[in-house]
């Protein structure tokens, strides 16, 4: 059993950090709580199914195609739909949740509300650590893992992660000292959407896809974020972390665990709401965001 949670903690973990590092990257640079963000990492795996299962495309070339469809359909709705109303943060809220529900909607009308699923991009099982885990599944963690490291090396070995750490801790003095903060929000939204994106891509064939798959992600990406304090990047990863292996262990311990960990969440970023406002590594306890 101590294995069985280790393998599944660590999946929905590395799983749960692509889409929270992006939402907090959209917060910290643009000060938006992009509340459409899972939609794309819904949208992404729904296209993974229509290129692949109907299209009858190659596996990889599928989930290329949906990693740009769903990268531009981000970018071109930041600038056209939510930096209009960037500094009105009420209207921000109106306008991402009303793009999520139209994305929904979207997914209804040219895929009904039938449950889906994609076939995996590699059969097989493997044991692992005494687990039996199907390739797929392997393969998934792999991607995921390596996407997160490259994240980290963008953050914080390049320029432009340089600027998208500046403009998140202080955007006036970035501005200041040179950083064009509305070109390092758009290049923010891109990484952001490109990681859900590929989140979506990779889970597909593991998950059942259906129209509202969008809405439990976004309440947990939510819990992990107020957990580990908003905009802050270090913080952000470790919560993904504490919040994947407690799903698993409160689906694994406790009845009907598997609909109770949506529940759990909620409950969870009520109390630190509550009691630790500023999260666990928030701005109140480091100068970084």
């Amino acid at each position: 059993m101590i294995e069985n949670i280790l393998v599944r903690g660590l999946l929905n973990s590395c799983v749960y950090a692509m889409i929270a590092i992006g939402f907090s990257l959209i917060f910290g640079v643009a000060r938006i709580i992009n509340l459409s963000h899972t939609a794309f990492y819904m949208v992404a795996a729904y296209g993974i199914f229509l290129f692949n299962v109907q299209a009858g495309f190659d596996p990889i070339l599928s989930i290329v195609l949906s990693i740009l469809v769903v990268s531009a359909l981000g970018v071109l709705s930041y600038r056209y739909l939510i930096d209009p109303v960037r500094e009105r943060e009420t209207s921000t809220l109106i306008v991402t949740i009303a793009i999520a529900l139209m994305m929904q909607e979207i997914i209804f009308i040219l895929f009904g509300g039938h449950y889906r699923g994609a076939v995996a991009l590699i059969s097989g099982h493997t044991t692992l650590i005494g687990v039996r885990v199907t390739n797929q599944y392997i393969l998934t963690l792999a991607v995921v893992m390596t996407a997160l490291i490259i994240v980290w090396y963008l953050l914080m070995k390049t320029r432009l992660g340089i600027a998208i750490r500046a403009a998140a801790q202080d955007r006036e003095i970035a501005n200041l000292m040179g950083v064009d903060v509305r070109k390092v929000a758009i290049h923010t939204m891109t990484i952001a959407v490109v990681l859900a994106a590929l989140a979506g891509a990779m889970v597909a064939p593991i998950y059942v896809l259906e129209p509202h798959m969008w809405i439990n992600p976004l309440v947990i990406i939510l819990a992990i974020v107020i957990l580990g304090g908003l905009g802050s990047i270090k913080g952000t990863f470790i919560s993904a972390f504490i919040l994947g292996f407690t799903e698993v262990l409160v689906v694994i311990f406790i009845p009907g665990g598997a609909f109770l960990k949506v529940t759990f969440a909620l409950a969870l970023m009520v109390i630190i709401l509550l009691i630790r406002p500023e999260g666990l590594f928030g701005v109140f306890l480091e100068g970084e965001r």
